[in-house]
């Protein structure tokens, strides 16, 4: 299976309003820029989007946001996303948060053909409200349903030809769950290299869940909010 022919746009003409889409990264760290960006110029709206956040105002997940194509939200932090506030707060936007650690054991289940799981996180909170509570040894525990999107987008670092997946230090985040719970995975890279070329002990993602692959450039890999300290005078 040739895995590196079609362009972005090529792979999202299946992409239809009302699907369920997985998105990698965290904060703005290993976001697949490409891929979102493609997503708003195509326009397909009523989208549910599973991600760690949705970006800012104006880059990432942000930029689906603002052009109102995103219906619900499935994450584990709001951020500093005044659009996002906006859109929740008026009615616009469903949003469901789930703990972190929740939200990627969700998507590892999905990715292993895991229905559900019970964890003893948001218990006599808000996040069991209408969930099934079983009590294990004495502790309760609510259930919590596996996520499979219809379209995963990741972002790595290099891939070959058949589609093994490396990636870089932070930018490694949640990709390699959401590149297993998608039924068709797009991952944009910044390097194809030729089968044989990766050492297969630092390969993160195997090719088998990757159905696409495209050569990104020109990343702007913004930094969600610079922080810097006060120049120390020596003397």
């Amino acid at each position: 299976m040739q895995k590196t022919e079609k362009t972005i746009h090529e792979i999202l003409s299946n992409l239809q309003d009302g699907a369920r889409i997985l998105v990698g990264g965290f904060g703005l760290c290993g976001i697949p820029e490409v891929a979102i960006e493609a997503i708003r110029q195509k326009g397909v709206k009523e989208l549910t989007v599973v991600s760690n956040n949705c970006g800012v105002d104006d880059w990432g997940l942000g930029l689906l946001l603002a052009n109102n194509q995103i219906k619900k939200m499935i994450s584990s932090y709001v951020g500093e996303n005044k659009i996002f506030e906006q859109q929740f707060l008026s009615g616009q936007l469903e949003v469901e948060l789930t703990p972190q650690g929740t939200l990627a054991e969700r998507i590892r289940a999905g990715g292993a053909g895991i229905p559900a799981f019970y964890t003893a996180t948001g218990v006599g909170t808000p996040v069991a409200e209408g969930k099934p509570v079983k009590v294990f040894d004495g502790k309760e525990y609510i259930e919590e349903r596996g996520i499979v999107g219809d379209f995963a987008f990741v972002k790595a670092w290099k891939a070959d030809k058949l589609g093994n997946l490396v990636y870089r230090k932070t930018a490694r985040n949640f990709n390699p769950i959401i590149a297993t719970a998608g039924k068709i995975t797009v991952a944009e890279v910044e390097e194809i290299v030729e089968v044989g070329e990766l050492n297969p002990d630092e390969i993160h993602t195997p090719a088998v869940y990757v159905q696409h692959v495209i050569l990104g450039e020109s990343y702007e890999k913004r930094i969600e909010k610079r922080t810097t300290r006060a120049e120390e005078v020596v003397g």
